[in-house]
């Protein structure tokens, strides 16, 4: 029991990193109805440039903050720049003007910084905490608190903030929206800047757990969009319920499941996008868009 508890604990840290990426995905998705496939390619860049500041001395908060506001910048830019002189053309175009930033963000950071893979400094300690039959490590307890801390925060703007709440009108009704005076392309850009902004906490908070390199994201972008599929894309709430499932489940199915063990548990995100794609798919909590004709 203590080991099968173990696992789940492990599972919800992890999974606090899949809710992050998860919850990005979706914020873009509700904001322009197009998935962001650029968006672990932007996390990872973004934690390239945290590591390029601690390198040269920073203290790791500072530049933790720091990357946070220019990925925000970035989001917004790329918004402004890239996505909105494509926003009226078919979503395949948009796609591809996606796929296209994934490649360029992945060849610049090898570019730049090399394949070579990089450590990547924790500010939490190793050490472990004995809870009862369970050990967690601070590191664990440390990148769940961000995790969870940024999801609360993420909440609270959308639920009782006058900016989270025109936001979440122009997903719902933009016509309506412009009528009342919320200016829409605002917060377009704004949905790709706090998208940015999430997708770079996640980034640098499984940097040192998977080591700091161009392709390090690609797994973890996976399982972010296992997790909002089955908690449903367009359902901020559940993309977060979908990733600590996740987390947890990827956890209990390479320890129990001996088949698939460490090696295969990739398959699991892909299994799971399938099967909630065949089921329900809508998501857990998504729902279902209904059309007149």
């Amino acid at each position: 029991m203590s080991a099968l508890l173990q696992q789940v604990i492990s599972g919800l840290s992890t999974g606090g990193i899949y809710a992050n990426i998860a919850l990005a995905l979706v914020l873009i998705y509700q904001a322009t109805g197009v998935v962001n496939f650029a968006q672990g390619e932007m996390a990872m860049f973004s934690t390239y440039l945290a590591w390029t500041m601690i390198n040269a001395g920073w203290p790791y908060w500072l530049a933790f903050f720091t990357t946070m506001v220019i990925a925000f910048v970035g989001g917004v830019v790329i918004e402004r720049v890239i996505i909105r002189p494509v926003e009226n053309a078919p979503v395949l175009t948009i796609v591809m003007v996606t796929i296209g930033l994934l490649t360029i963000f992945n060849s610049v950071a090898g570019w730049i910084y090399t394949y070579t893979v990089k450590p990547f400094p924790s500010p939490f300690s190793s050490a472990p905490i004995k809870l009862g039959p369970v050990t967690v490590s601070m590191q664990e307890v440390g990148v769940a608190g961000v995790s969870v801390a940024t999801l609360i925060l993420m909440y609270f703007f959308f639920q009782h903030t006058k900016v989270g709440l025109a936001m979440r009108a122009v997903v719902e009704n933009p016509t309506s929206s412009r009528l009342v005076g919320v200016k829409v392309s605002q917060m377009l850009a704004l949905g790709w800047g706090l998208a940015a902004l999430v997708g770079a906490v996640a980034g640098m908070m499984v940097a040192p757990l998977v080591f700091l390199e161009p392709n390090m994201m690609s797994g973890i972008l996976i399982y972010a969009f296992a997790s909002a599929t089955l908690g449903g894309f367009n359902s901020p709430g559940g993309a977060v319920v979908g990733g600590l499932l996740m987390g947890v489940l990827e956890n209990l199915v390479g320890t129990y499941i001996t088949f698939i063990g460490t090696e295969l548990k990739l398959t699991v995100a892909l299994a799971v996008i399938l099967l909630t794609l065949l089921v329900k798919p809508s998501g857990l909590f998504g729902r279902a868009a209904v059309t007149r004709v």
